[in-house]
């Protein structure tokens, strides 16, 4: 590798440019996201620079020492082939060597790749799209009950952060409580949560503005939804038509493709498939009840 080419940890600086190259790529990156990988792990997000200038990126995101998690890997076209890329991947793959499980959402082309590290399959994952038509069109479900009795749904700041958080924490590999506080506690959105009549969380989801790839100056003009974790499908289904409510533009949603009920959920309510990826784990994957889970957070932190 050239002495012209560096890999260092990402600056605050930095990360406008890596939003732009997220929105570029097609991965239509929700406002402050990048500021959250950041602040999740600090130590665990890295620029490629080439003579200067940056080039690329990857976070490897290690919520503790027995789970984490590879995204937010890109490389500028026009430096592609040259070893960067590599270069960047080493990088996190050393920052996670003693982490027990490491997860990545891999497109279908790399998959190979990723099995030659070490990675291995575990479920498809599905992005929906919601077209931006007038809400009111949409095709509704016939299934959709009423809001079952007994239940009450808040939004998120009516309530205590641990009730989620302990929710959270039962749907995920490990707990993430430095993530899902900046998740849920950013301005951008909405966040929605149902509890039981115990007052216990029985489900949540969040939406927020996101840039796609045409998006000027960067001004969002689609919606990222996720999580959406219920236990139930009316519960989820609740969760999703509030948070849906008369947005416009198009709504983008993540869904482990073995959630069958979950995938109902969204084509009846005029969701259409854009793209697959595949889960991959390098060492024991988590046992995750994927019932219960509709929508992901965001494919780069899992």
């Amino acid at each position: 590798m050239s002495l012209s080419y560096r890999i260092r940890p990402m600056a605050v600086a930095d990360r406008p440019l890596v939003t732009r190259w997220a929105q570029q790529e097609g991965f239509c990156p929700g406002i402050g996201d990048v500021g959250i990988f950041c602040d999740t792990d600090d130590a665990g997000v890295w620029v490629g620079e080439w003579e200067g200038s940056p080039v690329g990126c990857i976070a490897g995101i290690r919520y503790d020492e027995n789970y984490g998690f590879i995204g937010l890997f890109l490389v500028q076209p026009e430096y592609r082939g040259r070893g960067f890329g590599v270069a960047l991947w080493q990088t996190a793959i050393a920052h996670l060597e003693n982490v027990q499980c490491v997860g990545l959402e891999a497109a279908l082309a790399r998959v190979e790749d990723y099995q030659k590290w070490g990675f291995r399959p575990a479920y498809y994952t599905r992005r929906y799209r919601l077209p931006p038509a007038d809400r009111r069109s949409c095709v509704r479900p016939s299934f959709t009950p009423d809001f079952p009795l007994g239940y009450q749904l808040l939004a998120g700041d009516q309530l205590t952060e641990a009730k989620v958080l302990a929710y959270d924490a039962r749907h995920e590999a490990t707990p993430r409580p430095l993530f899902l506080h900046e998740w849920l506690g950013r301005p951008e959105g909405k966040v929605m949560v149902i509890l039981d009549d115990q007052g216990d969380c029985c489900g949540y989801g969040r939406i927020r503005p996101c840039l796609l790839p045409d998006d000027e100056d960067g001004f969002p003009q689609g919606w990222r939804l996720g999580p959406l974790m219920a236990d139930s499908t009316a519960l989820a289904g609740a969760l999703l038509d509030v948070l849906l409510g008369d947005r416009q533009g198009p709504v983008f949603i993540d869904v482990p493709e073995v959630n069958q009920d979950a995938i109902y959920l969204l084509e009846e309510r005029g969701f259409e498939l854009t793209l697959l990826n595949l889960r991959m784990y390098k060492g024991n994957p988590p046992q995750l009840p994927l019932e219960n889970i509709y929508g992901l957070a965001c494919l780069e932190l899992g």
